[in-house]
């Protein structure tokens, strides 16, 4: 599978969305050929995720202390354009970066602002960055100010709406009498990526970085230290659960994800606005539409925990 479905890919469980009433289009006919987007929950899944990482953007530079910048290549790849989203990866791939990972966003004090924003004029750009080493003299001076790095996650629900929101966790027997909810429980919780975990933990010991994983809801956003997966993984208290992720191309893999439960992780914020969803749509060469609904606007507002984070971080 391609690094352009891999980011698209879907938990086949949240495809819900069957458009009706259009019949089967070549993929040929696509501007998106020959990975078709075939249906709105893959759009919408782009648009989701563009909109997730805008959000802690904004609720990040929002504090006047602290700048938040795209680093990784989802990060830094168009958001305007899904046609412009997959060329940057096919250009990913053909340098053969396809393999790479990297946090998704650095956090940097806003005090060296200028500073950082001149090395990444230096470099060519924010989209150039996933293109150049990180032994490169200019990433290096890069990551020598960044405070934290952020792996952003999102899930298409209000977390407080939650049939599971606010149960505590009880002894499970499946955990050896540790700490849990049942398996069919439906809360909030921090989703990792087995795949990703190993990577972005060599990343954090390489340069010397703190990675959070960051994960937004439609009114909140939790997060976790990677160093806390080192417990909690191990341990038992999080269980392995193998889902089946969809990609655009209709190609089908099984991974294994570990959902961390809410009451591990710490309150990132809250939305202070909601996003409005807009139409939106595709069209291909022959004039064929495909809409999907485009997450637009909205805000989120930082959370006296993460605050604490960061300057805990940046002091020390």
């Amino acid at each position: 599978m391609n690094l352009f479905e891999t980011v698209l890919s879907v938990p086949a469980e949240d495809i819900e969305i069957e458009l009706r009433g259009f019949s089967p289009v070549p993929w040929s006919a696509f501007f998106l050929n020959p990975r078709r987007l075939r249906g709105s929950d893959f759009l919408m899944r782009w648009s989701q995720g563009v909109w997730s990482e805008e959000r802690i953007i904004q609720a990040v530079n929002e504090t006047n202390t602290y700048l938040a910048l795209p680093y990784g290549p989802s990060g830094v790849a168009p958001t305007n354009d899904v046609r412009a989203f997959e060329l940057y990866f096919d250009r990913l791939e053909q340098a053969g970066l396809g393999k790479l990972k990297r946090p998704d966003l650095l956090i940097f004090r806003k005090s060296d602002e200028a500073y950082i924003r001149e090395i990444i004029h230096k470099l060519g750009g924010i989209q150039e960055l996933p293109f150049t080493p990180e032994e490169d003299s200019g990433i290096t001076e890069l990551l020598s100010k960044a405070v934290l790095a952020i792996e952003c996650e999102n899930s298409l629900w209000r977390a407080q709406q939650m049939p599971d929101y606010g149960s505590e966790l009880r002894p499970q027997k499946r955990l050896g009498g540790q700490l849990g909810l049942k398996k069919s429980a439906v809360l909030p919780t921090v989703i990792v990526k087995e795949e990703d975990h190993i990577p972005l933990k060599t990343w954090q010991e390489r340069n010397g970085i703190n990675i959070h994983i960051w994960h937004v809801f439609y009114d909140m956003a939790f997060g976790i230290a990677l160093d806390t997966l080192e417990h909690l993984i191990p341990s038992r208290m999080i269980e392995p659960t193998e889902q089946v992720f969809q990609a655009p191309g209709g190609a089908t893999t099984r991974k294994i994800i570990y959902k961390i439960y809410y009451h591990y992780a710490y309150p990132v914020g809250s939305a202070s606005e909601d996003p409005e969803l807009v139409a939106n749509y595709i069209t291909d060469k022959n004039g064929h539409i495909l809409p999907y609904v485009r997450f637009e606007g909205g805000s989120l507002t930082l959370s006296q925990e993460a605050l604490q984070f960061l300057d805990y971080t940046a002091n020390n």
